[in-house]
């Protein structure tokens, strides 16, 4: 609700009224405007929101995962599930396989393990640095792929629904259960009334808001 245009000792007798504060939001406004609110309680509204704010904030980082080249089985798949869960949790991954002694010439074996890691993580990753030598270690980077991941889902998504479809059968409907039932006095069938969901509405607080015309940056309360 606004007041319209009030001289500042009336504006400030309006706050202390209502036991408020008058707080100026828009000092280059022609006259100035002022608001009277709760400061006390806006201030601690906005630390608290900025708060949540960096509770849901993701930081994403660059994590890393050693392989060797004659790595076995078991270890293999125990490492790249940790790089698919790094990458769901939206991390780029640094894949790095370690070369010792003469298996430094013979870079082909890396670039096969490489190669199977990129190929279990399609539709999750994409290859964002494509395997390189660097000294006595070949490198890539793997980066979360959004795009695939959501398509991924939206498929395996539609594929339930089909399957959930194909699995339901239709219901066997008798004569007796599409028949209501008449009553006995009178022979009309009762009439079923639909019951109303009643739905508490919130309430909401109406704070008044001022505009002075000679108000320079002011707060009080």
């Amino acid at each position: 609700m606004q007041l319209g245009i009030k001289a500042l000792p009336e504006a400030l007798a309006i706050a202390k009224e209502l036991d408020l504060d008058l707080v100026e939001v828009a000092p280059m406004a022609n006259p100035p405007v002022c608001r009277i609110m709760d400061f006390g309680k806006f201030k601690f509204d906005e630390a608290q929101r900025a708060k949540e704010s960096r509770r849901k904030t993701v930081h994403v980082g660059i994590k890393e995962m050693k392989y060797r080249p004659k790595i076995g089985p078991g270890d293999f798949d125990t490492k790249t599930r940790q790089v698919g869960k790094f990458l769901n949790e939206g991390h780029k991954v640094k894949i790095t396989i370690m070369f010792r002694g003469r298996e430094v010439y013979h870079p082909e074996h890396g670039k096969k393990i490489l190669d199977r890691i990129a190929e279990q993580m399609e539709g999750v990753a994409k290859i964002e640095a494509e395997p390189k030598l660097d000294n006595r270690n070949m490198i890539m980077v793997l980066a979360p792929d959004k795009r695939a991941r959501q398509a991924a889902q939206s498929r395996e998504k539609n594929q339930g629904t089909k399957g959930d479809t194909k699995g339901e059968s239709a219901p066997n409907v008798t004569e007796s259960d599409t028949q209501l039932p008449v009553a006995a006095t009178n022979g009309v069938a009762p009439v079923v009334e639909p019951v109303a969901e009643v739905v508490a509405e919130p309430l909401v607080e109406v704070v008044p808001e001022v505009t002075s015309e000679e108000v320079a940056p002011t707060e009080e309360g």
